[in-house]
C-alpha cells in the first residue's frame, strides 16, 4: 500500500524534529530560516511543522527552533514508540502487523516510530548502506522525502507476510 503525501509529511516532520532536538555532536542539525540547496526538499514538512506550532523561526539566530508545543509533541511520540516497543518487542512481525491492523492502527507508523526511536534512521546514508539500497542517496533530506525510504520500510512489513516460517 503506497504511502500518502500526508503520511510522508508527518513522518518527515517527526524526523526533522528529532534532528533539530539532537545536539550536533549526536547527529543533530540546525535548520536555517531559509531552506535552500539540499534542504529545500524539507520545505513542505517544515512548513507544516510551523503551521502546527511545533517549530518557529528564531529571527536573531536565523534558524528554526522547536516550540514548547513541539517538545510536547516529541514527548508524546516517544511515549507512543516506547509503548509499541514494550508491547511488541518479542512478537513476530507478522503477528504484530495483524494485531495493529485489528486495532485499526497503522503498521507503517509503528515501523517508522520504532526505527526513529531506536536511532535506526539517525544517519540515513548509513541506513541505506546497511539495507543494501542502490543507489544510495547521499543527501539525507532528499532520501527522507523520497518514495524509496518509505517503500523500504513497507518492504519490512510485507516480507513478514511472505515468510514461510
Amino acid at each position: 500500500m503506497p504511502i500518502s503525501d500526508d503520511q510522508k509529511l508527518t513522518y518527515a516532520g517527526i524526523y526533522i524534529l528529532k534532528k533539530i532536538d539532537l545536539k550536533p555532536a549526536d547527529g543533530g542539525v540546525e535548520l536555517p530560516a531559509l531552506l535552500d540547496g539540499h534542504l529545500g526538499n524539507l520545505e513542505p514538512a517544515v512548513e507544516r511543522l510551523l503551521m502546527q506550532g511545533h517549530l518557529q523561526i528564531d529571527r536573531k539566530k536565523q534558524r528554526h527552533t522547536i516550540t514548547k508545543a513541539g517538545y510536547a509533541y516529541i514527548a508524546s511520540l516517544i511515549d507512543e514508540a516506547e509503548a509499541l516497543i514494550d508491547e511488541f518487542d518479542d512478537w513476530e512481525t507478522l503477528d504484530m502487523v495483524a494485531e495493529l491492523v485489528d486495532r485499526n492502527l497503522d503498521p507503517l507508523r509503528a515501523r517508522f516510530l520504532w526505527g526513529w526511536y531506536q536511532g535506526e534512521f539517525d544517519d540515513l546514508v548509513v541506513y541505506q548502506q546497511r539495507r543494501g539500497l542502490d543507489p544510495v542517496e547521499y543527501e539525507w533530506p532528499a532520501f527522507l522525502v523520497s518514495d524509496a525510504f518509505y517503500e523500504d520500510l513497507e518492504r519490512d512489513l510485507a516480507e513478514a507476510g511472505n515468510d514461510d516460517n
